[in-house]
Formats: C-alpha cells, sequence, structure tokens
C-alpha cells in the first residue's frame, strides 16, 4: 500500500497520476484497468479540489493497494471537506441529448462504470471514497 497526501489543488493533478501510475505499473495493472483507473482517480481528484473546500484549499489523501497477482486495485480518497456523497446521485439519463440533459453528474457516472465497485462513508469528519478496480 501506498500512500499521498496532497493539497486539493487541480494544479496538482499530473502528480496524483503519476503517483498512481508508477504503483499501477508497477505493480503490472493492464494498461486498459490502468486507463479506467487514471481516468476516475482524474474525476474524483478534480470534484474535490473544486468542491470540498469552498473558499479555502484543504487535502486529499489518497491510497493505493493491489495488485496484478490479486487482480484488483483499491484506491481510497479522503478529505475533510463538506460532506458530499457521490454515488447518492441517480445516474444522468443519458438517451437525452446534451442540450436536453440537465449539467452534472456525467463524470461520477463514468466512474461508476469504469469501476467494479465504489464505497462512501462519512466518518470522522471525513469523505472517504474507496475505489475497487479488478484487473
Amino acid at each position: 500500500m501506498k500512500n499521498l497526501n496532497i493539497e486539493a489543488k487541480v494544479d496538482n493533478l499530473p502528480q496524483v497520476l503519476m503517483f498512481i501510475d508508477s504503483y499501477l505499473e508497477e505493480a503490472g495493472c493492464p494498461m486498459k484497468a490502468q486507463m479506467q483507473i487514471d481516468i476516475s482517480v482524474e474525476e474524483i481528484f478534480v470534484n474535490i479540489a473544486q468542491y470540498a473546500y469552498p473558499g479555502r484549499i484543504g487535502h486529499a489523501d489518497i491510497q493505493i493497494s493491489g495488485s496484478s497477482a490479486d487482480r484488483r486495485f483499491i484506491i481510497v480518497f479522503r478529505d475533510r471537506g463538506i460532506p458530499y456523497d457521490p454515488l447518492g446521485k441517480s445516474d444522468p439519463d443519458i438517451t437525452l441529448g446534451a442540450e436536453d440533459r440537465p449539467i452534472g453528474g456525467l463524470g461520477i457516472f463514468m466512474v461508476k462504470k469504469n469501476m467494479d465497485k465504489l464505497e462512501y462513508s462519512r466518518t470522522g469528519g471525513e469523505n472517504i471514497l474507496t475505489m475497487t478496480k479488478n484487473a
């Protein structure tokens, strides 16, 4: 398991992706799964950076574990921002055209489609989102 604690700023996204990708490459993650994980990590980190700490900059704690031998990778995001359950919203109606669909929700929908399991909890003042990808 590896851990990264970083300021939740969109400018730090490249560092977050480097952290994730170096772990996945070392662990032998298949490229398709790595790309799906990257898309999901980007969506979650950017959401934390943009919405978790209105008017201020907070931190995000990111843990990654797993291996290709386990055929599973687990990424955990923790932040002390405002309470928000991204899994609580219903999925957007993707049968509607972009102009007919309300703004928002498409990124989390992509995360749900890319990952095999998502769990959210609010514990000890922290938002905790756990993403699991079977590879």
